[in-house]
C-alpha cells in the first residue's frame, strides 16, 4: 500500500460514509426519531467496508497501460 493508495481509500471511505449517513439520517426521518448513534455507526461501518473493498484494488491508483493511438 503506498500513500497513493491510502489518499485515495480514504476519499472513497469518506464519501461512503456520507452516503450511508445520509440513507441512515432520511430513513430515520420518515419515523421522526434520528438516533445519531445509528447513524454513526452505520457511517462508520461503511467507511471500514470500504477501506476492504479497496484492497481489492482502486481505479484510481492502478496505472493505465494501454496506448491511446
Amino acid at each position: 500500500m503506498t500513500i497513493k493508495w491510502f489518499k485515495a481509500a480514504t476519499i472513497r471511505a469518506v464519501k461512503t460514509a456520507a452516503q450511508t449517513a445520509i440513507g441512515a439520517i432520511g430513513a430515520a426521518t420518515v419515523f421522526d426519531n434520528v438516533d445519531w448513534r445509528v447513524v454513526g455507526a452505520s457511517a462508520l461501518l461503511a467507511a471500514i467496508l470500504s477501506y476492504l473493498t479497496s484492497l481489492a484494488g482502486l481505479p484510481e491508483t492502478t496505472e493505465d497501460k494501454s496506448i491511446d493511438a
